[in-house]
């Protein structure tokens, strides 16, 4: 009895002891440790938001999600691609040419790289570094037809109407219905003072997509030719698009001195004053 007693008593203490076990287990807190390609995963849907975000324009939001994701995953280029992105729309331009910097050590054979670089460049009008990151880029990427444009666009911003001419050729080569590169090469075109090449681009770039630039760099091209048309197509512009009133937003599009002079006369047909005066007045109230 006394042996049964003694083991009855053990059984006790040990059921006590794993009870009090399961009691002390129950308090201590459980954490969950996200593995490293958890955490890749969850940057990569962060960086995706930011890129959304840009998209509608919530600028300031893009930029701090952005920043978030670099934190989280430091070794992938597209996500400093983003943040660069994100720092570019809210003009951050010296923050976003470290973040490329960053982008290029990791993966120095991603042309996106230097094509973001060549915009920062541009928008900070420094053509020379401009012009060797597109061309960096396109070593990688021979046939990236919008970096072809834009080195096209140096050339026009240069005065260099023969190869801004020549690269727009090269750009609509790989894709001809690409109707900028035809309107920017008929500004070159109106540069070179050959009217009637300019008149047949603006044209084909109607054709293909009916935008206030080329409509309006048509009518100022048939001026003196066909008014009556010119003055049509002007209306038509400058409702489609107020902007386009402006000679300052039109140098902005690399219009050049000839089209612009050309340009100022027509706007200033007694024809088209109220149209004038009406694209005026809604770029005043956006503005």
């Amino acid at each position: 009895m006394k042996k049964f007693l003694k083991e009855i008593i053990c059984v006790s203490l040990i059921s006590f002891s794993l009870f009090k076990a399961e009691q002390v287990q129950s308090l201590v807190p459980y954490y969950y440790f996200p593995s490293i390609k958890n955490l890749q995963k969850e940057s990569l849907s962060i960086g995706k938001n930011a890129y959304q975000l840009l998209y509608f324009g919530q600028y300031k939001q893009s930029l701090n999600l952005a920043k978030l994701a670099v934190r989280i995953s430091r070794k992938d280029e597209k996500l400093w691609l983003i943040l660069s992105e994100a720092q570019i729309a809210n003009k951050q331009y010296k923050n976003a040419l470290i973040s490329l910097n960053k982008a290029q050590k990791i993966n120095s054979k991603n042309s996106e790289i230097y094509f973001a670089k060549s915009n920062i460049y541009l928008k900070i009008s420094q053509l020379e570094k401009a012009k060797a990151a597109l061309e960096t880029g396109l070593k990688i990427k021979p046939n990236n037809h919008t970096a072809i444009f834009q080195l096209g666009n140096i050339s026009l911003m240069e005065k260099n109407y023969s190869e801004a001419i020549r690269l727009f050729d090269k750009s609509i080569n790989i894709k001809p219905d690409f109707w900028q590169a035809i309107n920017n090469k008929a500004l070159a075109y109106f540069e070179k003072n050959n009217l009637n090449k300019s008149i047949k681009l603006f044209k084909k770039a109607i054709s293909i997509q009916e935008n206030a630039e080329p409509l309006l760099g048509l009518a100022s091209s048939l001026r003196v030719k066909d008014i009556e048309l010119a003055l049509q197509l002007a209306k038509k512009a400058l409702a489609q698009d107020p902007n386009y009133v402006s000679y300052d937003y039109r140098k902005d599009q690399l219009w050049g001195e000839n089209l612009q002079s050309s340009t100022e006369i027509l706007l200033k047909n007694n024809q088209l004053q109220t149209d004038v005066i009406l694209a005026k007045s809604k770029i005043n109230t956006s503005s």
